[in-house]
């Protein structure tokens, strides 16, 4: 907070502040390319990765670790998805509050003929889904507009098998922003998160865990997918048996030396995702309980159940509450007519008693 003091940063949904202990992990990144040079990727495809591993499935509750592979973004997890799958035209099936680049992706797909696509609003996609028809289910855990969360993962889970359908969730808003157990689904669906929001390790650093027995040999592919496998016969294309065969080829390792070095600093302070989810609950509701924003309407309003760490509003005047806002230098988030407010770690009631005084 230190870099720019009197800035509010009430967008920690879009751009998660970076903690003091990811410049460590940056610095380590650093250091150890520089005294390791080529020999580097040893560790990192060692210690660094496993570590890494390890922080993930402990988060989510999932048995083995190796089920996970890293890269820059969730969008080459996506891409790499697709290729596995052996029909011509894949038949799809999405919520209608996917992110920009899933639609983007879709819509590209749609117009070369390779995806059928099918988008329905998300309390009607397990109904949809089970009506059958479809190669692969996607949808987020908690959609990234309107901040509802997605209820029914076990009835979707139920529905996956190797042959198809292939059931995808996003879990970017989900992952460290709500109490995420996945061991029931551990062996039947796709997930995919990353650093970039409540893991609080920046970009770069995104993550797919992958069923066993699911798509073994992606299409589109790079060397480090065979990374164990680099005696073979030039022309035999190997895959590696976990999760590494989904990876691509040569990347930025600095987003997995940020994100273990947060994973660190969280454990020693014992902070975990629920208590950080009940420190964030507590600022949300000093903000609803005021009722700041009449003219706009809640979408996601607090109740007994997991809740987004952003309050997403909606109405015509929501891009005058933000540019308001923005004057002011209070940082918020704008999706159309949707006003995002979210609330992090590193806010304290007296920044929500500032932001309500602006407001």
């Amino acid at each position: 907070m230190s870099a720019n003091p009197h800035r509010l940063h009430f967008a920690a949904h879009s751009h998660h502040l970076w903690p003091d202990a990811s410049f460590a992990g940056q610095v380590e990144a650093w250091e150890d390319a520089a005294a390791l040079a080529d020999h580097k990727w040893d560790k990192v495809m060692g210690p660094v990765w496993s570590e890494a591993q390890q922080h993930v499935a402990c988060e989510l509750n999932l048995p083995d670790p190796a089920t996970f592979a890293f890269s820059s973004n969730t969008h080459d997890f996506l891409v790499r998805i697709l290729s596995a799958m052996p029909m011509k035209t894949v038949r799809v099936l999405a919520s209608d509050g996917e992110f920009h680049s899933f639609r983007r992706q879709m819509a590209r797909w749609v117009e070369s003929g390779a995806v059928v696509l099918e988008t329905v609003p998300a309390e009607a996609l397990v109904a949809r889904a089970e009506a059958g028809g479809f190669d692969l289910l996607f949808a987020s855990h908690v959609l990234f507009n309107s901040g509802t969360v997605l209820g029914d993962l076990g009835k979707l889970a139920a529905l996956a098998r190797p042959e198809g359908p292939w059931v995808v969730i996003d879990g970017y808003h989900g992952f460290m922003a709500m109490e995420t157990d996945l061991s029931a689904f551990a062996d039947c669906i796709f997930y995919l998160a990353g650093g970039y929001k409540y893991a609080m390790a920046g970009e770069g650093v995104c993550f797919l865990h992958a069923p066993p027995g699911f798509a073994p040999r992606p299409a589109i592919t790079g060397w480090y997918a065979a990374f164990d496998e680099l005696h073979l016969p030039p022309g035999e294309v190997g895959y590696a048996p976990d999760g590494r065969r989904f990876l691509g080829s040569t990347f930025d390792p600095s987003g997995l030396y940020r994100f273990n070095a947060v994973q660190r600093m969280l454990l020693a302070e014992e902070l975990t995702t629920a208590r950080i989810s009940a420190y964030v609950a507590d600022l949300q509701k000093q903000f609803v309980d005021v009722a700041p924003l009449p003219q706009l309407t809640l979408l996601n309003p607090i109740d007994d159940k997991p809740h987004a760490r952003f309050l997403a509003y909606q109405g015509v005047e929501a891009p005058a509450v933000h540019a308001m806002l923005g004057s002011k230098n209070i940082v918020t988030d704008l999706r159309g007519d949707v006003l995002r407010i979210g609330f992090g770690l590193y806010h304290d009631a007296d920044d929500v008693e500032r932001l309500l005084a602006a407001i």
